[in-house]
């Protein structure tokens, strides 16, 4: 039996909210799993047996655009809670007899929610004034009540907050209580799962660990299988897993494009052959790429040079090995949850994805994906569980183009190595200062820019470093670290005094949306 099929869940069916995914991350945080389901797939892919309650996401649609949402009002007759966040909570409203309206007032941001009366789903997340601040998103409001339903809490603006058919166990509310903006947000989430659907706590890294490599040891066998190690943390996770899984019948492919931070490709061959004593072949690269990069500027083309280029030594390597039958990956959860907008527009493409790529499906081998169920921070938590460093497992994502995104305009052997010692100065100030674990991601780049300075009595014309630093929970929006002016003072002057080829360093301020983390 696979973990999806063995565990009781949570489900939560998503609309196309923003928040969809924090929904369920906080749902595991409180030890339960958690599923996400496309509003789109609840006729063919809902099965009841596991299902202990049922959480409907916020959204951008509107109740009344009948053509756009899709909705299986099947789910009110399965005798299982059902908790409605914002657009859900609209939605249960009116397909239940209530009424749902453009709202006269708007609510974004904080609001501030007065008790009325007593609820299972409120128990201990009201301060003793009765009143607590939420984070409100909509347009919409819910203007009558369906019938068997009772408010529990209101805003200044919204009068049906909070509301409840306790009999049926039905519950909408209208802020969003994944968010950290919402005062004590966790503990409506608490009282869901454990008070009102009694689902007891299941889901722990500690406890799937165990069930992961089981997974595996019955998925692969007796079989061979490769993985494209790349140092980062998704897949070192998963090439440790299917080590203590299958042992030798792993070989990791190291691909050094010559991109990797300073000395990333010593570490690797250190830790995975000789301290697990994974197999492991090590591809020097770095002339292929960057003889490949020559003379390229373009963002998008640099991306497919890399990712092409990539996947040709990789199944070059790859055909050495006699009968393999798997391909490792480190597929994330969040890379299977369906990604077309609920809304059915076109979503503008920004950029290729920051990982290296796809591997060809002419390979004919099978996958094999023991992350595809984790978020990324439960990878993390996973890492530790197998022992790998915190140095590996806490480190900032990396994309897979590496240094090649943060270096725009064309690339030289002498620009990455300008590059690789900033980046290697500013990481290492962060860690020496205790910053690093409190920041989602920091990085240097090379702009393509030279400005003239002065150092002694004499004029240089070098390379401008620019310093990205960002807080961030889940990479989809970020704003930019505070440091002081003393660490800003210390870093640049070190990259500055210690690097020829850098006379100006520059913090980006800028926040996501409406800049993206990475330069390309």
């Amino acid at each position: 039996m696979s973990l999806k099929d063995s565990l009781s869940k949570v489900l939560i069916i998503d609309f196309g909210s923003q928040f969809t995914q924090l929904i369920a991350r906080r749902v595991r945080e409180l030890g339960v799993y958690s599923e996400i389901i496309s509003h789109k797939k609840i006729k063919s892919k809902l099965d009841k047996k596991k299902i202990r309650g049922i959480i409907l996401s916020g959204g951008p649609l509107n109740v009344y655009q009948s053509k756009k949402v899709k909705f299986d009002k099947k789910i009110f007759k399965y005798n299982i809670p059902i908790l409605g966040i914002c657009f859900g909570h609209q939605i249960i409203s009116k397909e239940l007899g209530g009424r749902v309206k453009k709202a006269r007032y708007r609510e974004f941001g904080l609001a501030k929610l007065k008790r009325l009366r007593k609820s299972k789903l409120t128990k201990n997340f009201f301060k003793k004034s009765g009143s607590n601040n939420v984070w409100m998103s909509h347009a919409d409001e819910v203007t009558k009540l369906a019938n068997g339903f009772k408010v529990i809490a209101k805003t200044e603006t919204s009068k049906f907050s909070i509301v409840e058919n306790s009999s049926k166990k039905f519950y909408g509310i209208q802020f969003h209580p994944e968010v950290t903006h919402t005062e004590n947000g966790k503990i409506i989430l608490k009282n869901f799962i454990f008070s009102i659907c009694s689902i007891k706590r299941n889901w722990s890294l500690k406890n799937q660990k165990q069930i992961l490599i089981k997974n595996v040891k019955q998925v692969v066998g007796k079989s061979k299988v490769i993985c494209a190690l790349s140092g980062g943390v998704d897949s070192s996770v998963v090439a440790k897993l299917i080590h203590n899984a299958v042992g030798k019948q792993l070989t990791c492919i190291f691909v050094n494009t010559g991109l990797l931070r300073k000395n990333e490709e010593t570490q690797v061959v250190k830790t995975f052959k000789n301290k697990f004593k994974i197999n492991l072949i090590y591809v020097d690269a770095k002339k292929l790429f960057l003889n490949k990069l020559k003379n390229v500027s373009e963002p998008e083309n640099k991306r497919k040079i890399i990712g092409n280029l990539f996947i040709k030594i990789f199944e070059r390597y790859a055909k050495k090995i006699k009968n393999v039958k798997y391909l490792a990956q480190g597929t994330l959860y969040p890379d299977i949850i369906e990604s077309k907008s609920v809304t059915g527009s076109q979503t503008s493409k920004i950029k290729s994805h920051h990982n290296v790529g796809g591997l060809p499906k002419n390979m004919k081998l099978k996958l094999v994906e023991p992350l595809r169920l984790l978020f990324k921070d439960e990878v993390r938590k996973l890492g530790l569980e197998l022992k790998l460093s915190k140095e590996i497992v806490l480190r900032h994502p990396f994309p897979g183009p590496g240094l090649a995104i943060r270096i725009p305009g064309e690339i030289t052997e002498n620009k990455i190595k300008i590059l690789q010692e900033a980046d290697d100065i500013f990481i290492n100030s962060l860690r020496q200062h205790n910053l690093y674990s409190k920041i989602w991601q920091a990085y240097a780049a090379l702009l393509p820019v030279k400005t003239v300075g002065v150092m002694g009595d004499n004029r240089t014309y070098e390379y401008m470093c620019l310093l990205r630093a960002i807080t961030s929970e889940d990479g989809m929006t970020a704003d930019f670290f505070n440091f002081s002016k003393e660490f800003m003072q210390l870093v640049s002057n070190k990259i500055i005094n210690n690097i020829n080829g850098i006379n100006r360093v520059v913090y980006d301020i800028t926040s996501k949306p409406p800049s993206t983390i990475e330069l390309e």
